[in-house]
């Protein structure tokens, strides 16, 4: 079995939502596929975190180019400028 990614976990959770909005699976099959859909989404979310958290932007201070860690709060422009 492959190694589970973000894109085709990505992937297959566009497919269950275009299944379920379709509205042609019964009640246990809509279910199941709402579970595995909420597995994907925590999936999502870690693999996003662990992005998140490796992110670093580059800042040019003192003629010097430093790495500044990744604040979702401030722009690339503003996080640049300072």
């Amino acid at each position: 079995m492959a190694k589970k990614t973000f894109e085709s976990a990505l992937a297959k959770l566009e497919q269950i939502t275009t299944e379920l909005e379709a509205g042609e699976l019964g009640l246990e099959k809509s279910l199941k596929k709402f579970d595995e859909g909420v597995g994907l989404i925590a999936f999502c979310n870690e693999k996003l975190e662990e992005a998140r958290s490796q992110v670093e932007l580059l800042q040019k201070k003192n003629g010097r180019l430093s790495a500044v860690p990744f604040d979702e709060n401030t722009s690339d422009e503003e996080a640049f400028l300072k």
